[in-house]
């Protein structure tokens, strides 16, 4: 008997279509929003990180991360 033909593996590894496009939004939003300039001071470097990964609180709420980081 041979196995594994026709089967899938499980659990890809990877973060997928809409993890990819989560980030994307998230890097649009960070740059509308002035959080991706100059990236030579660490607290610039958190704001620009955050901000992509917690864009709706930016884009929705309108919070701002460089008060509350800075």
């Amino acid at each position: 008997m041979v196995r594994g033909i026709g089967r899938r593996k499980m659990g890809g590894g990877g973060i997928g279509l809409i993890g990819s496009v989560y980030l994307v939004i998230g890097v649009v939003v960070a740059a509308t929003h002035d959080y991706l300039v100059a990236w030579n001071v660490p607290g610039n470097i958190l704001e620009g990180l955050a901000t992509i990964v917690l864009w709706p609180l930016v884009a929705f709420f309108g919070v701002d991360l460089h008060t509350l980081i800075a």
